[in-house]
């Protein structure tokens, strides 16, 4: 990606995809990680937030000074508060209460109006961040909401991009596609548009424990006493996502927060990717996959590591937000005892 462009927008898309060759040496076949980072918003997100605000603009539901809503867990906010800048709209995001300090001051940084909103709540409670959008967006003048969980832009998004960028780079020889799924926009778009090409390629949705999209994918039903509170940002949800096409999910596997955390680590350690916590819990379901015996040696695996690891910096890759959560970096193998800090007195 070189040459001169005649705007950070001009740079969404195109990302590349690099060859795993540490952390999955007892994996059969080749795999390969979508390195989502590498749009300018540093995530996927950045591919919906400028294809949903264009068809909205095509379709004449954005004046000069109009307010773009969003609900977000921080990276739709920080896209949609990007090409907010760039086109010259005004940002108000929902975020909740589990988004950390350093992601609220980038979207603050990006001019960025912010409500923070309780996350141990209810979807349909008045104080979710699902509902202060909406009523934000109906309160506000002038506004549309980008709604990314029930916007079907949200996957078309993926379908017209994501996914033939991953057929072109694997020569379509793609067996496998793995993605965390929150708005389940990137894995379905994506699968959807695999799928069309060769209908034998698995996409297998990443649900953590505490939500309920693995469950209602196998029964059709939601149950409550699935839901509860776990740590990892941008995946999973206590509601079914309009833009999370089920049908083209062959499978979902869960994860724990804990062996998630060590996996994100463990990317970062041997591979040298400074990814975030939903790329470690799409490499540890890669792992659980191999361990049931998912892959041989044809295999050509990709897995959609949506965002940077730097956003992450006070969360995951914290080793006193590690010990707060009761994770002990013993599993970490010996690894971490490369990263060491000296002071030397002068």
């Amino acid at each position: 990606m070189t040459g001169k462009y005649n705007n950070v927008l001009e740079l969404v898309g195109n990302t590349p995809l690099v060859r795993l060759n540490r952390i999955n040496q007892d994996i059969p076949g080749e795999v390969y990680a979508k390195l989502e980072c590498f749009n300018p918003g540093h995530s996927t997100k950045d591919r919906i937030a400028l294809h949903i605000i264009e068809e909205a603009e095509k379709k004449g539901l954005l004046t000069p000074g109009a307010t773009i809503v969003e609900t977000t867990s921080g990276n739709t906010g920080f896209a949609v508060a990007m090409v907010s800048i760039v086109k010259g709209y005004k940002c108000i995001l929902a975020v909740s209460d589990k988004t950390k300090a350093e992601k609220i001051a980038y979207l603050k940084a990006l001019g960025a109006k912010v409500f923070i909103c309780p996350a141990n709540v209810p979807a349909d409670d008045p104080r979710s961040y699902y509902e202060v959008a909406k009523r934000i967006a109906a309160e506000t003048p002038n506004s549309i909401y980008i709604n990314q969980y029930f916007n079907l832009g949200n996957t078309e998004a993926h379908y017209l991009t994501t996914g033939p960028e991953i057929w072109a780079q694997t020569e379509g020889k793609i067996t496998h596609l793995i993605g965390c799924t929150g708005t389940g926009g990137t894995l379905t778009g994506s699968g959807r548009f695999i799928k069309e090409q060769n209908p034998d390629v698995k996409v297998i949705g990443v649900d953590a424990y505490g939500s309920i999209l693995k469950k209602y994918h196998e029964t059709g039903e939601v149950d409550p006493n699935e839901i509860y509170s776990y740590q990892i940002e941008g995946m999973g949800k206590n509601l079914v996502p309009g833009a999370l096409d089920f049908s083209v999910v062959d499978k979902f596997v869960k994860v724990s927060d804990e062996e998630s955390a060590y996996t994100t680590r463990e990317l970062a350690l041997k591979e040298g990717l400074m990814v975030g916590y939903t790329s470690g819990a799409a490499t540890q379901a890669l792992k659980q996959l191999s361990a049931s015996g998912e892959f041989d040696e044809n295999s050509v695996v990709a897995v959609l590591f949506p965002d940077h690891g730097s956003r992450y910096i006070t969360k995951v890759f914290s080793d006193e937000w590690m010990a707060e959560q009761g994770f002990s970096n013993s599993k970490l193998n010996g690894l971490e005892s490369r990263a060491t800090v000296e002071y030397i007195n002068k």
